[in-house]
């Protein structure tokens, strides 16, 4: 496997090895850099990027993963420190078994619009005004602060008052669920909420999940559906004066198929 640090015109620095590597970066990131991480095969990875963002267990499907730097309003959907500075620590090594059990397998802080090789993936048909901070990663970001919005952490998926906004999540491979948490954003009176939202799996199957004015989790379990990627629609507002429901975090427990 193999990190690089990917300027305009060349490679920057990179890394290569078998299970495990790390690449200190010893400057500061330039617009048009992207990070790049190509697997040995494709499987399980646990991998860090980011100092601040932390450690990750995804699945890659064995293509090369790309993210760009983020730099003005691409950046307020992350804390103010990451990708910052001039001293950067990047990690990557082969999951262990043990780390592919029973989890969130929706969680992914090194999601972007860009990534189509780490999973899970989220991406949505609307998000509102375009900006990053109402962008679907961040239903995925492992971050639930919930009672305000805007920048981080309080980024969310937003819909822009569309009613037929959908949020698809794909894990890139089969996995068995049996849990779903919603945190929906909970800045009142600004934010409105969902009285309901359809969640219809790759199984064919759909669920309707009837929600509440909460700040913080709403869990629901069902027997167990093996599945490869599920889609959000079909959210009812409900009746308060607010036009703004957003989803802060959708979480997805299970294991693998």
């Amino acid at each position: 496997m193999e990190i690089k640090i990917i300027g305009k015109e060349n490679v920057k620095a990179q890394v290569s090895g078998d299970q495990e590597i790390y690449l200190v970066y010893q400057s500061e990131y330039e617009e048009g850099d992207y990070i790049s991480f190509m697997p040995s095969e494709a499987g399980f990875y646990t991998l860090q990027f980011d100092a601040v963002l932390g450690r990750a267990t995804v699945y890659s499907d064995g293509s090369e993963y790309k993210m760009p730097i983020p730099f003005a309003q691409k950046h307020d959907c992350y804390q103010e420190s990451v990708y910052k500075g001039s001293l950067h620590f990047l990690w990557a090594r082969k999951a262990y078994e043990w780390e592919t059990g029973y989890r969130n397998l929706s969680l992914n802080p090194y999601d972007a619009h860009e990534n189509t090789a780490l999973f899970p993936h989220a991406k949505a048909n609307i998000e509102t005004r375009g900006e990053s901070v109402f962008a679907a990663r961040n239903a995925i970001d492992g971050i639930v602060a919930s009672n305000n919005h805007g920048r981080w952490p309080w980024s969310s998926w937003g819909i822009n008052r569309d009613p037929n906004a959908a949020l698809t999540l794909d894990f890139g491979r089969n996995i068995i669920t049996d849990r779903i948490i919603f945190y929906t954003r909970a800045d009142f009176p600004h934010d409105a909420w969902w009285d309901k939202g359809t969640i219809a799996f790759s199984d064919g199957s759909e669920m309707v999940f009837n929600l509440k004015k909460k700040d913080g989790p709403q869990e629901f379990t069902f027997p167990e559906k093996k599945i490869s990627s599920l889609i959000l629609d079909r959210l009812i507002k409900s009746d308060d004066p607010s036009p703004f429901p957003a989803l802060i975090q959708l979480e997805v427990y299970g294991r693998e198929a």
